[in-house]
C-alpha cells in the first residue's frame, strides 16, 4: 500500500504532461532549437582555435549540448497545474500537506522524485538522439560513464535540496518569485549551463567551489567529457556528498520550523 501511494504521489507532475500534447509539442521543438543552436555556436567558437580553457572542440559541445538536455531534469510546468509551494500558501492549500498521513517532506520528495523521472526520460531520448547523430561524444569507458552516472544523481540530489529550500522559504516570505529568479540565473551561471566554468577566471572558479551550484551540474559533465580525470572523480564525488547531506540536515531543520509556521491565506 505504501509504494502505491509513492507511485499516486510521484506521477501527480508527469500526467499533467502527459495529459497536454500540446505543451510536449512545444517542449520537444524547443530542446532541438536549444541543441542545434548551442552545437552550433560552439562549434563556431572553436571555427579557429583548437584546445580553449582545457577543452577541445568535442569537449565543449559535448558539454554544452548536455548541459541543455539535464535542464530537462528539473523543468515540469508546475505553476500551470497549480502545483507549486508559492501557489499552495497563496490559496492556503499548504494545510492539507500537514492533514493527510504522508508528512510533507515525503510528498514534496515523492513529487520531486516523479518530475526527475520524467525529465529523465525527455533528457536519455534526448542524448541518444544527439549520440546517434554525433553532436556528443561517448564517454571514455565504462568507468567514465559508472562515475558520471553516481556524479549526476549526487548533483540532482543537491539541486533539489537547493529548490527545496527556495520552496520552504515560502514559509516565511508567502512569495518567492524574485527569489526563483536570482538563484535560477545563480544555478544556471554557477553550474556550467550558460557556460562550462572552465572558461571562467580562476577567481571565479574558486568562489564558485565554496557554493553548492558547481556540485549539481559542472562536475558531472566535467568529468563525462574527461576534464576532470578519474584519477580525481573521489574527492569530487566526497565534495558532492557532502553537499548531499548539509543540505538535507539544514532543509530537514527548516521542515520542523516551517509546521509551526503554516498559515492560510486567500481561497
Amino acid at each position: 500500500m505504501a509504494v502505491l501511494h509513492a507511485w499516486r504521489t510521484a506521477r501527480v507532475t508527469p500526467l499533467g504532461e502527459l495529459h497536454t500534447p500540446p505543451r510536449m509539442t512545444a517542449v520537444l521543438l524547443r530542446l532541438t532549437v536549444q541543441v542545434v543552436l548551442v552545437a552550433s555556436l560552439w562549434h563556431g567558437l572553436y571555427s579557429h582555435t583548437g584546445t580553449t580553457a582545457g577543452l577541445s572542440e568535442d569537449q565543449a559541445v559535448t558539454f554544452a549540448v548536455l548541459a541543455v538536455l539535464a535542464s530537462r531534469l528539473r523543468e515540469l510546468d508546475q505553476y500551470a497545474n497549480r502545483d507549486t509551494v508559492l501557489q499552495h500558501m497563496h490559496f492556503g492549500t499548504i494545510v492539507y500537506w500537514y492533514l493527510r498521513p504522508l508528512p510533507p517532506q515525503r510528498y514534496h520528495a515523492l513529487r520531486a522524485a516523479g518530475e526527475q523521472l520524467y525529465g529523465f526520460a525527455w533528457a536519455l531520448g534526448g542524448y541518444l538522439v544527439c549520440l546517434a547523430a554525433g553532436v556528443v561524444r561517448p564517454p571514455g569507458s565504462a568507468a567514465v560513464a559508472g562515475v558520471f552516472a553516481l556524479s549526476l544523481v549526487l548533483g540532482q540530489l543537491v539541486l533539489y535540496f537547493v529548490m527545496l529550500v527556495l520552496d520552504q522559504l515560502c514559509f516565511w516570505t508567502v512569495r518567492n518569485n524574485a527569489a526563483m529568479l536570482i538563484l535560477i540565473f545563480a544555478q544556471n551561471l554557477l553550474s556550467g549551463v550558460y557556460a562550462p566554468l572552465w572558461f571562467f577566471p580562476d577567481w571565479f572558479i574558486t568562489m564558485s567551489g565554496f557554493l553548492p551550484f558547481q556540485a549539481t551540474l559542472n562536475v558531472p559533465l566535467s568529468l563525462y567529457i574527461g576534464r576532470i580525470p578519474l584519477s580525481e572523480a573521489p574527492e569530487q564525488l566526497a565534495i558532492q556528498a557532502v553537499w548531499v547531506v548539509l543540505l538535507f540536515l539544514f532543509t530537514r531543520f527548516l521542515w520542523r520550523r516551517a509546521a509551526r509556521r503554516v498559515i492560510s491565506q486567500g481561497g
